[in-house]
């Protein structure tokens, strides 16, 4: 089954590892309402790799639970 995405916003790069980065973007996948999305991805974000995709809320939480362990 294909799919389709848009990287509408690329936030930055979490870390690098030989070809690959591990890049938190805005996409939107399938035409759908665009979220976070953190993945591995190629240096031509032709190639993506397993990664997580969450709403502004979801993060919000995320947010939350990191500063707490890391306060």
């Amino acid at each position: 089954m294909a799919f389709e995405y848009e990287i509408v916003k690329a936030l930055g790069v979490i870390a690098e590892k030989h070809d690959r980065a591990l890049k938190e973007n805005i996409v939107s996948w399938n035409r759908h309402d665009p979220k976070i999305d953190i993945r591995w991805w190629d240096k031509d974000h032709e190639k993506m790799y397993k990664g997580v995709a969450m709403t502004d809320e979801e993060a919000q939480v995320l947010m939350k639970i990191l500063k707490e362990r890391y306060e």
